[in-house]
């Protein structure tokens, strides 16, 4: 792991643990062990630690998202991919979707629009494949079909009380139930 991926880790789980305010340059540089201005030579801010943080995560689950569902056989089948591709995701980076939630307002502007684009793209990857499993759904009900989807994922960091292969099993049966894929 680069020094640079280090410090976004130790950033994701320091942030999550006590919110972007409740964490200063010097005890994220603690934490990687380097002095609080050696993080200035990675990143120019702690803002920008996040802002990199958050459109990464966003360009990584659009990317894997479009190759999985490109690589299934039919629409359900890429439902399938989209439900596993995303729980694996969630069940990963837990701290990553507390930070979004609760620090999306610390985050630049040009990276919160920036995040959102992609966001957009990545809802509409999963309604596409909901509307060809589905010609009836519009538009409209099958992004809200996949926001549902996420927020049950996403539920993730709060509702993982169970061990995570456990937690893996239901969140797809649940996810794909709420898309009515079996």
């Amino acid at each position: 792991m680069s020094r640079r991926d280090q410090i976004l880790a130790t950033a994701a789980e320091l942030f999550a643990a006590r919110g972007f305010h409740g964490v200063s340059v010097a005890d994220l540089g603690a934490a990687c062990g380097i002095s609080g201005p050696a993080l200035y030579k990675h990143f120019p801010s702690k803002r920008a630690v996040l802002a990199e943080m958050l459109v990464a995560i966003s360009e990584e689950l659009l990317q894997v998202g479009a190759e999985r569902a490109e690589a299934a056989a039919g629409p359900r089948r890429a439902l399938a991919a989209l439900v596993d591709w995303h729980v694996d995701f969630a069940l990963r980076h837990r701290a990553l979707i507390i930070v979004q939630d609760r620090d999306w307002e610390a985050l630049p502007q040009e990276a919160r629009e920036r995040v959102r684009a992609l966001q957009r793209e990545y809802v509409d990857l999963w309604a596409a494949q909901l509307r060809l499993d589905d010609p009836a759904l519009d538009l409209p009900t099958a992004r809200a079909m996949a926001h549902a989807a996420f927020g049950l994922i996403n539920s993730t960091p709060r509702s993982g009380r169970l061990p995570d292969d456990a937690m893996r099993g239901l969140l797809s049966r649940m996810a794909l139930g709420s898309l009515g894929v079996s």
